[in-house]
């Protein structure tokens, strides 16, 4: 039986305010969200990690499978009217939050679409919510607000205006990113090397 419920994304309504924007409360039910997280990779750090950097568990190496699967890249494409199951992606693993994230951006321009799952099992802190905003400047100008429980998945459209952040949260935040890229042969470094860069300021910096 498949980690996966893609007839809940099927089913979903596409919103447009302030951008396109899908989010699927069930994508992964509790006995799938069991299986993940006792194969979550273990990470002690905050920051997204390249899932070929780290090691994890045959639970989480399934929910990946489906994750990278044509159908699903197939049921977005439909969603989203949009061009992806020959496109490259990549996937990154998050665990933690620090102070510094959660600013607000659209994502890099090397990205096409932007799909999140969260992996916690609950969320009673009003911090850490994701929000769909209608500018770069203002973090409390939002359309939605999604709290990153475990088995929601949250995908967008990445444009000039696709911004997005949340207010500051320190601690345990579980979250897989898949990004679907455009078809330009650099997409895919050009976004490793923009990770890198970052982690390199936070690091001359001191930042945790």
């Amino acid at each position: 039986m498949p980690l996966l419920n893609i007839e809940s994304v099927q089913q979903s309504q596409l919103q447009r305010d302030p951008f396109d924007f899908l989010v699927v409360p069930n994508f992964i039910d509790s006995d799938g969200l069991a299986q993940v997280n006792a194969d979550y990779p273990a990470i002690d750090t905050a920051a997204n990690h390249d899932l070929e950097s780290l090691s994890y568990g045959p639970g989480f190496a399934r929910f990946v499978a489906e994750m990278r699967s044509r159908k699903l890249a197939e049921v977005m494409a439909e969603k989203f009217d949009m061009d992806l199951v020959n496109l490259p992606t990549t996937l990154t693993v998050r665990k933690f939050c620090e102070r510094t994230d959660g600013n607000i951006h659209t994502d890099h321009k090397s990205k096409v679409l932007t799909v999140l799952v969260y992996f916690n099992a609950d969320w009673t802190a009003t911090e850490g919510r994701l929000r769909m905003l209608r500018s770069g400047n203002d973090i409390e100008d939002y359309a939605a607000e999604v709290a990153p429980i475990g088995g929601t998945l949250l995908a967008f459209r990445r444009t000039d205006h696709s911004w997005h952040g949340h207010t500051r949260f320190v601690g345990e935040r579980r979250m897989v990113q898949l990004n679907y890229l455009d078809q330009s042969t650099l997409s895919v470094a050009s976004q490793r090397l923009s990770r890198l860069s970052t982690r390199f300021v936070k690091n001359v910096l001191g930042l945790r």
